[in-house]
């Protein structure tokens, strides 16, 4: 179970990282209609995309430990 719980983890920071640098992109380029959240925020799109690097980091290190 604990494997499974770390892979989660994993597979969530990533997709939350993918749509917060679309939205990022989107936003910059200039095209709101395709951005997920209408460019609210860059610093928040920032944030967490750093949080989600962060949540990748430690299921993946964790991943390794249970192997």
């Amino acid at each position: 179970m604990p494997k499974a719980l770390c892979l989660i983890g994993l597979v969530l920071s990533i997709l939350v990282f993918l749509i917060f640098s679309f939205d990022l992109i989107s936003g910059l380029s200039g095209q709101l209609g395709l951005a997920p959240f209408r460019y609210a925020s860059p610093m928040m799109d920032i944030i967490f995309m750093i949080s989600a690097g962060g949540l990748a980091y430690v299921a993946w290190t964790t991943f390794r430990e249970q192997r």
